[in-house]
């Protein structure tokens, strides 16, 4: 462990917590390179990096659980209360008391069948998890129902790979023993921000028309 880290884990602060704090610039870089080099979509940079942290204190299982249950619950509501024509804030908050009825029962039945780890679930990752679902009906709204799940499923994708990326034994060496690694996230960042190349993804959605150029 660097000496930095030492002194400031010597002030008091969770190994934890600073571990956390150095991975989140590194987690929100891998997000980046998901989408300008690979193509991934995300609901912005902040929904997949607040994902993979609730997964992280969560575990992976239950933080994907309770996330579908919220998208569905939200989705399924949202279209029951399409015909009432609501302003759109006595709406949200109807979605969310329906959300967070379905969250407790889900809560209940895993203290229920003994999922301890479900059952006791922090309060503040079900709160974070529960904010989201404002950015998926609006998204819903605006690009509708199938780009909304696009996104979602995207989402999901990129935060599942930085939940293992986080967990990941070497990475965590790292970042504790070498904080300073972090300023190469300057550079890495500014070169995701030149590129100008053709995504992976779009490679393959173009490769029969580039296969034709080549020609």
């Amino acid at each position: 462990m660097s000496e930095i880290i030492q002194l400031i884990i010597n002030q008091g602060v969770n190994i934890d917590t600073a571990y956390l704090i150095l991975a989140l610039p590194f987690i929100a870089t891998l997000i980046a390179a998901f989408r300008q080099i690979i193509g991934i979509r995300s609901f912005g940079i902040y929904a997949p990096l607040v994902l993979t942290f609730v997964f992280w204190e969560t575990e992976l299982k239950y933080g994907l659980a309770i996330f579908i249950i919220i998208l569905l619950t939200g989705t399924a509501v949202r279209y029951i209360l399409k015909n009432f024509r609501l302003l759109y804030l006595p709406r949200m908050a109807i979605v969310l008391t329906v959300i967070s009825l379905a969250i407790l029962l889900l809560l209940a039945v895993g203290g229920y069948f003994q999922r301890t780890g479900l059952a006791s679930t922090p309060i503040l990752a079900i709160l974070i998890l529960i904010t989201l679902i404002e950015k998926f009906i609006s998204t819903q709204v605006e690009k509708g129902a199938r780009m909304a799940a696009a996104l979602s499923i995207e989402t999901l994708i990129i935060s599942i790979a930085g939940y293992y990326f986080i967990i990941w034994d070497v990475f965590r060496s790292m970042v504790l023993n070498h904080p300073e690694y972090i300023l190469l996230l300057f550079a890495v960042n500014i070169f995701l921000g030149k590129w100008t190349g053709l995504r992976l993804r779009e490679y393959f959605r173009f490769k029969d028309a580039i296969k034709h150029v080549d020609r």
